[in-house]
């Protein structure tokens, strides 16, 4: 048998650890790790710090490169599986060639696994296609993005009695959702809060949570939603990426 973690390792601050992600990170033998590109050699640079306090001395460490998403394709569904089935088929081949039987491998997703990611996603692909032979695989949950933007902002995500819904940018562009008075809302890259109207909202925003570059915004939309664009934008062009993620509440 070989045994894949999928190991959460919170939304940035190396302290948002759980101590079953730490006993996890130290069994491991084998770190598989997607290749990010430059642009986010700070995230490698903490991914790093976290292996160099909590992993084995004897850990190796395989990057596997992320293949291209298309994103100007008119099915995004069907584009994100097409990513996903390309992730799988590499991250197949790096187990079969890497992890030897009895070992125990790890791949550390940023924030919670089963939140808005794609890893759980790839290798039950992995295991239910047979692409590698004798693979089990567990998950340790992490601290969210959207739970850290929650205690940065202090404030909960629910109100007595009330949903809360979460959501992307996509999404949110076809209206607010009705129903709801609380919306978190992933990764919007067009800052979709701006073209709701005149309706009465408030706005928690936080990009590069838990970091040090971390940037917290909050209050009506009306007030601070060209604020946000403005830092958004700005960020963005300094370090060549962006992750943020915010919570709309109607008054």
């Amino acid at each position: 048998m070989r045994t894949i973690q999928i190991i959460g390792i919170g939304a940035g601050d190396p302290d948002h650890l759980t101590l079953q992600a730490v006993k996890a990170i130290s069994r491991t033998d084998v770190f598989f790790v997607v290749d990010k590109g430059a642009e986010k050699q700070d995230l490698a640079g903490l991914r790093q710090l976290i292996l160099g306090r909590h992993a084995a001395a004897a850990h190796r460490v395989v990057e596997i490169a992320d293949p291209a998403r298309r994103r100007d394709a008119e099915d995004y569904v069907e584009a994100v599986e097409d990513w996903r089935r390309q992730r799988a088929d590499l991250l197949g081949v790096a187990i079969r060639k890497e992890l030897a039987d009895g070992e125990c491998g790890a791949l550390l997703v940023w924030g919670d696994p089963a939140i808005y990611d794609s890893t759980l996603a790839v290798v039950a692909d992995i295991v239910d296609r047979g692409a590698v032979e004798g693979l089990d695989y567990t998950v340790v949950p992490g601290v969210s993005s959207v739970t850290a933007l929650a205690a940065s902002h202090r404030v909960t995500l629910n109100r007595v009695g009330r949903p809360i819904l979460v959501t992307t940018g996509r999404r949110l562009a076809n209206g607010f959702p009705s129903g709801v008075d609380d919306v978190v809302v992933m990764l919007d890259a067009h800052c979709t809060f701006t073209q709701l109207g005149d309706m009465a909202l408030d706005i928690y925003w936080g990009a590069y949570l838990g970091t040090p570059d971390e940037i917290l915004i909050a209050g009506p939309v009306s007030q601070v939603g060209s604020r946000i664009v403005e830092a958004r934008q700005r960020a963005r062009d300094t370090k060549g990426w962006i992750m943020d993620t915010y919570l709309l509440r109607r008054r």
